[in-house]
């Protein structure tokens, strides 16, 4: 795949450090994203993959280096961090909704807080979203009356609720029984089919090579290789990957 000019470019990662105390967690991150690209991120625990994801829209912050979104620098202490942080989904593996209210409630709360929309607008727009992950009629439920993989979906319709330009994806599935795991995977992948941006950090390789358009092995805190995902998968290059991928594929 060519290399792209930066206008191009949904997220940026340059140099980045990321240190708790006396441990380098990120050693020197160089990372893009493209518009509409899926780029998916695998390593073993303790990699910094997380820490990657959350240092893309500033949930952690980074030691040094740069963090660009759609051309604008969020490690600048001048950035409306929020303004940006608005353009951005992030879905985690533990679903984070609110346990005492109903599904509806959780998808139109933040749009009526933070994009000041009218209540009409936002079920209208909490609904349409719901319909996308094939829970409309759980609108009135509660949290605790949903399976994961459910919760999970809720978690991106609310996600999706906001507009965002691209999503973020921290293991959305690790949380998840074996057989729930499949229809959260559909709805990214339809989201994919859509053009969304999106930035998934995963262990479902069958995901990564059917739907990546580029897959980063880290390790370390760094990144190992990176390549289109069918060839990395099939042909690793670098020894660590080669290990790595010899236990779970």
């Amino acid at each position: 795949m060519a290399d792209t000019t930066p206008a191009t470019r949904a997220i940026e990662v340059r140099n980045l450090h990321k240190c708790y105390g006396d441990n380098e967690v990120l050693k020197g991150i160089d990372f893009h994203v493209d518009a509409g690209q899926v780029v998916c991120v695998i390593g073993p625990s303790g990699s910094g993959k997380s820490t990657l994801l959350r240092c893309v829209n500033r949930l952690e912050e980074p030691t040094s280096g740069q963090v660009i979104i759609e051309g604008i620098d969020i490690t600048d202490e001048n950035t409306d961090l929020d303004a940006v942080r608005s353009r951005i989904g992030m879905v985690f593996q533990q679903f984070n909704l609110f346990p005492h209210m109903s599904v509806l409630r959780n998808l139109t709360i933040a749009q009526q807080r933070v994009k000041k929309r009218s209540k009409d607008e936002a079920v209208a727009i909490a609904k349409a979203n719901l319909e996308k992950v094939g829970l409309l009629g759980k609108a009135d439920a509660y949290p605790a009356h949903l399976s994961g993989g459910q919760q999970q979906r809720v978690a991106i319709a609310r996600a999706l609720s906001m507009n965002p330009d691209m999503m973020l994806f921290d293991e959305p599935t690790s949380a998840l029984d074996p057989e729930l795991v499949g229809d959260v995977l559909q709805v990214m992948k339809d989201l994919a089919a859509e053009g969304m941006t999106m930035m998934v950090v995963t262990h479902e390789m069958g995901f990564a090579r059917e739907v990546g358009d580029k897959l980063v092995f880290m390790d370390g805190g760094v990144i190992v290789e990176e390549g289109d995902p069918r060839q990395v998968l099939g042909n690793p290059q670098h020894e660590r990957t080669q290990a790595f991928l010899s236990k779970v594929l």
